[in-house]
C-alpha cells in the first residue's frame, strides 16, 4: 500500500466514525459516571497503574485477578475491590455481573512473554484467546457491550514500512501476537453480531512507573528493558546483557518507542469514555512516535541515577527488527490521546524512584493467589 492510499484508508476509518448514527450511539450505551467498571488483570503493570487512574476520576472499579503475575499491593485505593480468580471461571464472572451489572470491561489479563509462547503455544492461546471468549459469553449474556482490549504492537510482527499505522499489515510472528490478534478479531465479529463496541489499544514498549513511587513494575522474570538496566545498577544482575550492536541504526542497537504507563492508562480511561459516550469501535496504536536506542536507554539510566551501568555486548537475536516505532495520529483523532511524556529520561526518573524505594522495586508477596 502506497502512502497515499494509507492515508485515503486512514480518512475513511475517521470518516465513518464521525458519520456513524448519533442517535444509535446514545442508545448503544446506558453508562454513567457511576457504573461500575470491571478490570481484568487490574493487578498487573498497566493495568494497576490504569485501576489508580480511574479511581482517582471517582469511577467505581472491580479488579478480577489469578495473582499469577499480579499484585495485592498494587491495589491501594481503598475503592477498589479486589477478587481473586480467573477470567475464565464463569460462575464467579456471572455472580459478580449480577451484584455490580457492569456497563464496561476493560481486559488486561494476558500472559506476555514472546519467547515462552514459542515453546508453549497452548498456554498462550488458552489464557490469551479462548478465557477472553469466556468473558465475553458473560458479557453478551448481560447486556454489557463495552470492551476496552489491552492489545500489542507485537499483532504486526515485523513491519513492511516505519512508523507503523493501524493500516500497516497485521502478521505476528509468535504465539503471544497470534493470541492477541484472534482476539481483536473476535472483537470485531461480536460487533456485527451483537453489537459490542471495543477498542483495541496496540501498545509498544510500556516503561515507567508511578511519579509518586507507590506502584511501580515488578515481573518475574524480569524481561523488559528499563528494569533490566536497574536491576544492573543496583547489583541483583551482574551485568546488563545487549543482544546486537550491529544494526542499522545510528548506533548500532535496536530502536524501540517506549510509553510511559500512565501516558496508557490515560489511552484507556479516554477509550473507555469514547465507547461509553456511543462511540464507534476503535483501533488505535499507542506510542510516542520517537525511537530510542538500547544505548540512549543505558544513557538515561546512568544520567538519572549518578551511576554506571555494567554492559556485556552478545550477538543479535534471531528476529529481532530494527526498529519499531509507532505513528499515533490516529489516537489523537478518534481519541484525543497523546502521549505527554517524550523524553525516556521521565520514564527513566520514576522507574528509579521505585527501584530505590524502600521496597526496592518489588511488592510484597501476595496473601492470596490463584
Amino acid at each position: 500500500m502506497g502512502f497515499s492510499e494509507d492515508l485515503n484508508r486512514r480518512a475513511t476509518m475517521i470518516d465513518s466514525i464521525r458519520r456513524f448514527p448519533v442517535s444509535f450511539r446514545l442508545k448503544a450505551s446506558n453508562m454513567t459516571a457511576n457504573t461500575p467498571i470491571l478490570v481484568t488483570g487490574g493487578a498487573g503493570y498497566i493495568g494497576s497503574h490504569t485501576v489508580r487512574l480511574l479511581a482517582a476520576q471517582g469511577r467505581k472499579i472491580v479488579v478480577l485477578d489469578n495473582l499469577v503475575f499480579g499484585h495485592e499491593g498494587a491495589i491501594i485505593d481503598p475503592g477498589v475491590e479486589l477478587v481473586v480468580g480467573d477470567v475464565g471461571d464463569q460462575e464467579l464472572v456471572r455472580s459478580l455481573f449480577r451484584k455490580h451489572s457492569f456497563g464496561a470491561v476493560i481486559h488486561f489479563a494476558a500472559y506476555a512473554y514472546v519467547g515462552e509462547s514459542v515453546t508453549d503455544p497452548l498456554k498462550y492461546y488458552q489464557n490469551n484467546t479462548a478465557e477472553p471468549i469466556k468473558l465475553l459469553q458473560v458479557m453478551q449474556e448481560s447486556g454489557c457491550k463495552v470492551f476496552v482490549f489491552s492489545s500489542t504492537c507485537a499483532t504486526y510482527g515485523v513491519p513492511d514500512r516505519l512508523p507503523i499505522t493501524e493500516s500497516s499489515t497485521q502478521n505476528p510472528i509468535n504465539p503471544y501476537g497470534r493470541s492477541k490478534l484472534m482476539v481483536e478479531w473476535i472483537l470485531k465479529d461480536c460487533g456485527e453480531a451483537w453489537g459490542l463496541r471495543s477498542a483495541c489499544l496496540r501498545y509498544f514498549n510500556a516503561s515507567g512507573c508511578s511519579p509518586d513511587g507507590k506502584i511501580g513494575e515488578d515481573h518475574d522474570p524480569e524481561t523488559h528493558l528499563i528494569p533490566r538496566v536497574m536491576m544492573a545498577v543496583t547489583g541483583e544482575i551482574e551485568f546488563l546483557e545487549v543482544f546486537g550492536t550491529d544494526y542499522n541504526t545510528p548506533d548500532g542497537t535496536c530502536i524501540r518507542d517506549y510509553i510511559h504507563v500512565e501516558d496508557l492508562a490515560d489511552a484507556h480511561a479516554r477509550a473507555l469514555d469514547h465507547l461509553a459516550a456511543g462511540g464507534e469501535s476503535v483501533r488505535c496504536n499507542l506510542g510516542t512516535g520517537v525511537g530510542v536506542s538500547v544505548k540512549q536507554i543505558i544513557s538515561a539510566v546512568e544520567e538519572v541515577t549518578g551511576k554506571k551501568v555494567p554492559v556485556k555486548f552478545a550477538p543479535r537475536r534471531p528476529g529481532d527488527p530494527d526498529s519499531l516505532v509507532a505513528d499515533p495520529s490516529l489516537a489523537k483523532q478518534l481519541l484525543g490521546w497523546e502521549a505527554r511524556r517524550k523524553d525516556v529520561r521521565d520514564m527513566v526518573r520514576p522507574a528509579w524512584l521505585w527501584t530505590s524505594g524502600p521496597n526496592h522495586g518489588r511488592f510484597p508477596k501476595n496473601q492470596c493467589g490463584a
